[in-house]
C-alpha cells in the first residue's frame, strides 16, 4: 500500500476538481492538479505490480511495461488534443533524460552510499542500451532529413515520421518477445518472487479507478497549462521537459531508488532504462498515429538540442553498463549531466 506521505497527497483530488469548478485561478488549478496525480500514479504502479506478482515474470513483465507509462501518456493524449504537440515533443524527451540520468544517478548515489558498490547485469543493461541506441536513429534520421533537405512540407515530413514509427514499434514488439520468451533468462532477477498484497479484485478495482482519476486530472492540468505558465514566466518547452515527466513518472522514481536502497539494482536498472526503451520504441511512435486519427497531426522530428540530449544519455549509460558495477561516484555525474542539460533547455528557446 501507499506509503502515508504519497496518500495524503489524495486531497488534492477533490482540491483540484473544486477549484475547477469554482473557476479558481489558472495557477492554482494546474497545481493541485499536478500535486493530484502524483498519488494516483503511485496507486497505478503498486496495483500494476500486485497483479504482475500473481502473473508470473513474463506476463508480469509485460503487465507492468504496458502500464509503467500510462500517466504519461494520458498526459501526452491531452495534450494533443489541445494541439500542444512542441510540449509533447519535451515531456517525451524529458521522460527519458529524466530517467537515464536522473532517476538512475540518484538511485546509483544512494544506492553507493550505502552500499559502497553495486553489482547489476551488464548483459541486460547493454542491450536496454542498444534498444535505446536504435531509438536514437530513430529519432535523428527524421531531424536529418529536414535539415539536409530543407523539406518541409506536411506529406514528406508525415510519410518519414510514419515509416520511423511503424519500425520502431515493430522492434519494441521484438525486443519484447526477446526479453519475456526466447531470452527471459538473460532477464531474471535473483531475488524471491514476493506475495501479492491485495486480491485481484482489489488491485484491479484500483487500477482502473485510479487510472479514470488520472484521466480527469489530466484533463484539468493541460486545460490550465497556458495561463498557468504566464503566471509562472516558464516556457512551455521548458515545463514538458521538467515537470511534466516528473509527474507522470514520480512514483516509479521514487520505486528505483528504493530498489538501490535494497542492493536490488537490476530491478532498478530495468525501471529506468527499461522505461525509457519503452517511451522510445512505443509511446512516441504510438502518439504520431494517435496525434494523426485526432485530426493534430505530430511528427518525429525534434530538434537538435533534444536528439543530441538523448543520444550523449545514451552514450553515458551505456558506458556505465559495461562493467556491471557500479558506485555512488557515478550516480552523482549521471546526476551532475542532468543538472548540465536541464539549464540548458531551460535557456536554450521559449515556446
Amino acid at each position: 500500500m501507499l506509503k502515508p506521505r504519497l496518500s495524503w497527497l489524495l486531497a488534492f483530488v477533490p482540491a483540484s476538481l473544486l477549484a475547477r469548478l469554482l473557476s479558481g485561478p489558472d495557477l492554482l488549478v494546474f497545481v493541485t492538479a499536478a500535486a493530484a496525480i502524483l498519488p494516483l500514479a503511485g496507486y497505478i504502479g503498486r496495483s500494476t505490480d500486485d497483479l504482475a506478482r500473481r502473473m508470473g515474470p513474463r506476463v508480469g513483465g509485460l503487465l507492468n511495461a504496458t502500464f509503467g507509462n500510462v500517466t504519461e501518456l494520458i498526459i501526452a493524449i491531452f495534450l494533443i488534443l489541445d494541439d500542444q504537440l512542441d510540449v509533447v515533443k519535451a515531456s517525451l524527451t524529458g521522460s527519458i533524460l529524466g530517467n537515464l540520468l536522473l532517476v538512475l544517478g540518484i538511485s546509483f548515489l544512494a544506492g553507493g552510499v550505502r552500499h559502497h558498490e553495486q553489482r547489476f547485469n551488464a548483459q541486460s543493461a547493454g542491450i536496454h542500451a542498444t534498444s535505446l541506441a536504435l531509438a536514437v536513429t530513430g529519432l535523428l534520421m527524421p531531424a536529418l532529413f529536414v535539415l539536409t533537405t530543407g523539406r518541409h512540407d506536411f506529406l514528406a515530413r508525415e510519410v518519414v515520421s510514419g515509416t520511423v514509427a511503424a519500425v520502431l514499434m515493430t522492434l519494441y514488439v521484438a525486443a519484447l518477445l526477446f526479453t519475456q520468451v526466447t531470452h527471459e533468462h538473460l532477464f531474471r532477477s535473483p531475488t524471491q518472487a514476493e506475495r501479492p498484497e491485495w486480491s485481484t479484485r482489489k488491485a484491479v478495482g484500483i487500477l482502473v479507478a485510479a487510472t479514470v482519476l488520472v484521466a480527469l486530472e489530466s484533463e484539468i492540468l493541460v486545460s490550465a497549462l497556458e495561463p498557468a505558465l504566464k503566471d509562472l514566466g516558464l516556457s512551455k518547452f521548458f515545463v514538458g521537459l521538467i515537470l511534466v515527466p516528473i509527474i507522470g513518472n514520480a512514483a516509479e522514481h521514487s520505486s528505483a531508488v528504493m530498489f538501490a536502497l535494497k542492493d536490488k539494482v537490476d530491478v532498478t536498472l530495468e525501471i529506468a532504462i527499461g522505461s525509457s526503451t519503452q517511451i522510445a520504441l512505443f509511446v512516441a511512435p504510438a502518439l504520431v498515429f494517435l496525434s494523426l486519427a485526432v485530426g493534430h497531426p505530430m511528427d518525429f522530428v525534434f530538434s537538435t538540442f533534444e536528439v543530441a540530449a538523448v543520444g550523449l544519455s545514451t552514450f553515458i549509460v551505456a558506458l556505465i553498463s559495461l562493467d556491471g558495477r557500479t558506485n555512488w561516484l557515478e550516480g552523482a555525474q549521471l546526476t551532475g549531466a542532468y543538472v548540465i542539460m536541464a539549464i540548458s533547455f531551460f535557456f536554450v528557446r521559449a515556446i
